[in-house]
């Protein structure tokens, strides 16, 4: 059960905005659907596990049906989470009015790799899916290599027909990034997003400050790690002080930062939970701390995920065709 009052729905619905380069007001918090009512074959847990059996309970349209009810108006999806048709059956259930809404969804590897016909039909799946005529944030999910330029240039023209109001990237290192640039991109077209995950314990500042100084918004996914960081002293220590879980300690970090905080939930409780970021404030030596967490394994680990995940679930899997062995990690 949800103990949310009121005023805490209202707050979230009312969230403060992070103005995109065209003036779009994004929120800053947003409801993540990875993983919700539905795994993907190829997620990195089932790759690992071979395991299937501990698909959720609850459906995605039970569970955004929550967040809506909850107050969260920016809703994250993706071709590859497999449930934004229960997500629009939530979104059309809900009576939220569309204008009301901030929808993001992101093209996956495999139509990225087959280019422009297959791209221009999985937007319009989307579109029917979710109940509407245009997303407000489009993403490629992956720089597919050889791909991710043709992609995104696509994507660009059904900003122009008005399926889409702004185009960002997905796990874009800045070789990626300058890679579109190279490609004849203008500065009126750049990426107004890249979506990659942030957290303390994997804060790639030296990337970041990079996107943010061309005038890209930062999302983080993993803003949670998971839950899998729950019982780290400082994020304990600093909960304590403040009076707030671990995981308010977490989003706080990534809004206080300026980036996007896109936590995930399945349970209505610590979706309400989640949003309660917006009451109080860490000291810098507080930011420091945690900005400190990240270690040099850390960036290892994402650099492998990186060089795996471009090319996953293409004609190219598991091969390291056109994969770049030299970008920014930090």
């Amino acid at each position: 059960m949800s103990t949310q009052t009121p005023e805490q729905k209202q707050s979230l619905i009312d969230c403060p905005t992070i103005a995109l380069r065209d003036g779009t007001a994004h929120p800053a918090i947003g409801f993540g659907t990875y993983k919700v009512g539905f795994v993907p074959a190829s997620a990195s847990s089932v790759v690992a596990t071979g395991d299937l059996t501990n698909e959720p309970q609850r459906t995605a349209e039970e569970c955004v049906t929550d967040a809506l009810n909850s107050g969260y108006r920016f809703l994250e999806c993706a071709e590859f989470y497999g449930n934004e048709q229960e997500i629009g059956k939530a979104i059309k259930a809900s009576g939220v009015p569309r204008e009301d809404l901030f929808l993001c969804s992101k093209v996956w590897t495999t139509t990225i790799e087959k280019g422009d016909d297959a791209i221009r039909a999985q937007l319009d799946k989307t579109l029917e899916s979710l109940g509407t005529d245009y997303v407000d944030l489009y993403l490629i999910h992956w720089p597919v290599p050889g791909k991710h330029v043709d992609a995104y240039k696509t994507v660009l023209d059904l900003k122009r027909e008005g399926k889409v109001r702004n185009v960002g990237v997905s796990n874009y290192a800045v070789e990626d990034y300058k890679e579109l640039l190279s490609a004849g991109i203008t500065s009126e077209d750049k990426p107004v997003v890249n979506q990659i995950e942030i957290n303390p314990f994997l804060y790639r500042k030296n990337t970041i400050d990079y996107f943010q100084s061309e005038g890209v918004v930062m999302q983080s996914y993993r803003s949670l790690r998971d839950g899998k960081a729950m019982e780290n002293p400082t994020l304990i220590s600093l909960g304590e002080k403040h009076n707030k879980s671990p995981a308010q300690i977490l989003g706080r970090w990534c809004v206080q930062h300026g980036f996007v905080y896109v936590p995930k939930s399945v349970k209505i409780e610590r979706m309400v939970e989640n949003a309660q970021v917006f009451d109080f404030e860490l000291s810098e030596e507080e930011m420091a701390t945690l900005d400190a967490l990240t270690t040099s394994d850390a960036f290892k680990t994402f650099f492998g995920l990186y060089k795996k995940c471009v090319n996953r679930d293409t004609s190219k899997d598991g091969s390291m065709d056109g994969v770049k062995t030299d970008i920014t990690i930090d």
